[in-house]
């Protein structure tokens, strides 16, 4: 017999809000954190009210995701130092969050604040099953018994849109796959169904089809009475979703406004640039990030921003700028409506043609061409008959949802997996049906760059070893002249050679991406094959990453298979593009005509799922 569960304790009591007729539901007034000496969150003030999105957007190490932790009494989660929390005004729904023990804490974590984060494979428990992760609020806050739990468990499922719940319910996380997952943690986060959602990049990663369900979920909650909090570096989808923004910089806010006016006309310099770093449909063959590189200013008097922009003076550097009327934080706000770019010529015209793989007099022989490769698993095929072909120098898009199969026809180009059926033919010699050791001398023409480029360094390594390592299978001697080519090489992807000691933990995202981009160039490849190279970085970094492709196809001839589910960076890089579904590829034109003129209806379907910069009326 069962024993039976133990009684839960009594959630914890917490002090009485201070009654007040008007107030919003969240009020911060002049929040600061440190860890030690450094200052994450300088002076930020935000209010949100019911019903009420605020959306808040900047690069990497802004203070954006410190500032989300420090509203649910997380400031130091994730091994950071501990945190020194100051501010003039704290306060939810009348509680003062500044004086709250981490026992009240406990009672408003998840209750009445709820919490989303990015990667939900790290944020669920790998030991415990998917139901018993959402029922975890239930039982915490006392709001569903033990023989109620699993009906609420279920009901919340569906609610976000979990097929199967019941099934779902059952697994471990590592069995869904990316967008269930997200969706499992955002019922955990509904549990308790609280007040404010703080939702920290809650669709990064995901493709535009399940993208699309999750912002029609969160806009559902919206409209419904709760408050959210979003946490994005995706700029379509805060004008989906927000009806305020606040962008970040060095800590700091540096310009809020209603959302159609600040992506209308921004003011601040910074704003501008994010905006300007879209890519899209207007961006193709511009660079999208102009501005020098550096550093938020270290001085606590001046503008943050004040060392990458170009109107920056000393009054700027020295002198901290006040807000003005409209909601910028700087001395040179800008004044216009920011200019659209016109859109750049198509590059040069590819086959638009049903059957990619018949001849073309005006084109050179493919460099890769792939024929009706087909890939099952345990009896389920994953890859049906896919057909394309890249040529020298050119770039194909692969795009289509999460098991669509993209990344396993990927694995089966790189020569990682064998086709069941099908062939790869690399420089018109046999590729896909050669064994590994007949393959080795044609390897070095083919790399790839994978998203996580620190999952796939030895954390041990410095970047030094890293890129050596690869010079040295392409049969570079030890010595000056091995080391000559690691310098090169990382001049080649932007970075200083003072760069070379450092480990890969001790590298922002986009210098990580560097090393891995250079360390793919080692062997001088003719075809990259990059698998959502930029999916997981800020604007900032990511338009890095997209103008050093960019420059290493022009100057080097790469040719390139580029893996993305963001649609505006396809449409920025790509000649053409192949669209996958199911396994099967259901759609390869040339870019600007499958943007403009789709054939296949789930190409409109995923289109549809992404209108950028389309503000929500």
């Amino acid at each position: 017999m069962t024993p039976a569960a133990p009684p839960l304790p009594e959630p914890p009591s917490l002090p009485s809000p201070t009654p007040a007729a008007s107030t919003p539901l969240l009020a911060v007034d002049g929040l600061d954190v440190r860890f030690g000496p450094v200052h994450a969150v300088r002076d930020v003030s935000l209010t949100l009210d019911r019903g009420e999105c605020l959306a808040v957007v900047g690069e990497s190490g802004s203070g954006k995701s410190v500032t989300a932790r420090t509203l649910v009494g997380l400031t130091a989660a994730g091994g950071r130092a501990p945190a020194a929390v100051t501010a003039r005004r704290l306060a939810f729904d009348g509680l003062d969050l500044t004086a709250l023990t981490e026992t009240e804490w406990r009672g408003v974590r998840g209750r009445r604040i709820g919490l989303v984060l990015q990667d939900a494979l790290v944020s669920l428990d790998p030991l415990r099953t998917v139901g018993a992760e959402v029922a975890e609020p239930l039982g915490v806050h006392r709001l569903a018994g033990r023989d109620e739990a699993p009906a609420r468990v279920r009901s919340l499922l569906e609610r976000v849109g979990v097929p199967e719940p019941e099934r779902r319910a059952a697994q471990y996380p590592h069995q869904l796959s990316g967008g269930l997952r997200q969706r499992a943690l955002i019922a955990s986060a509904l549990a308790a169904e609280p007040d404010l959602l703080i939702a920290d990049e809650p669709t990064t990663a995901l493709d535009v089809t399940v993208q699309a369900q999750v912002l029609d979920l969160l806009d559902e909650l919206r409209r419904q009475g709760t408050a959210l909090l979003l946490i994005s570096h995706d700029l379509s989808v805060v004008a989906r979703l927000a009806d305020r923004v606040a962008v970040m910089f060095g800590g700091r806010i540096v310009e809020t406004g209603p959302t159609a006016r600040l992506l209308a006309a921004p003011r601040h310099p910074y704003t501008r640039a994010l905006l300007a770093a879209v890519p899209g449909a207007r961006t193709r063959g511009t660079r999208l990030a102009p501005e020098p590189l550096g550093l938020p200013a270290p001085e606590p008097g001046g503008c943050p921003y004040a060392a990458r922009c170009a109107a920056a003076d000393p009054t700027c550097r020295t002198v901290l700028p006040p807000v003005d009327a409209h909601g910028a934080r700087c001395w040179h706000p800008a004044t216009a409506a920011l200019t659209v770019r016109e859109p750049a010529p198509a590059p040069a015209p590819s086959d638009s043609r049903s059957d990619p793989l018949l001849p073309d007099p005006l084109l050179p022989d493919p460099l890769l061409a792939v024929d009706r490769i087909g890939k099952s698993y345990a009896g389920r095929p994953v890859v049906r008959e896919v057909s394309f072909r890249i040529h020298p120098g050119e770039t194909l898009g692969l795009v289509g949802e999460s098991g669509s199969g993209k990344t396993t026809a990927a694995r089966i180009v790189l020569g990682l997996e064998g086709p069941d059926t099908g062939t790869v033919r690399l420089a018109g010699r046999p590729w896909s049906e050669l064994t590994e050791r007949r393959r080795r001398a044609d390897r070095l023409r083919i790399q790839a760059v994978q998203q996580d480029p620190l999952g796939s360094f030895d954390p041990r390594f410095t970047v030094e070893r890293v890129v050596a390592e690869a010079v040295a299978r392409a049969g570079v001697p030890r010595g000056t002249e091995r080391r000559r080519r690691v310098a090169e090489l990382l001049d080649q992807v932007g970075l200083p050679t003072a760069l070379l000691t450092r480990r890969p933990t001790e590298l922002s995202g986009g210098q990580r991406q560097r090393v891995a981009i250079a360390r793919a160039l080692a062997p001088v490849p003719e075809l990259l094959v990059c698998d959502e190279p930029v999916s997981a970085l800020d604007l900032s970094v990511q338009a890095q990453i997209l103008d050093l492709l960019t420059d290493l196809r022009r100057d080097l001839g790469l040719a390139l298979l580029f893996i993305s589910h963001d649609l505006g960076v396809v449409r920025h890089l790509a000649d053409r593009v192949a669209v996958m579904k199911d396994g099967r590829l259901v759609e390869t034109a040339p870019a600007d005509r499958l943007f403009d003129r789709p054939a296949d209806p789930y190409t409109r379907q995923l289109l549809a799922a992404t209108e950028p910069l389309a503000v929500r009326a």
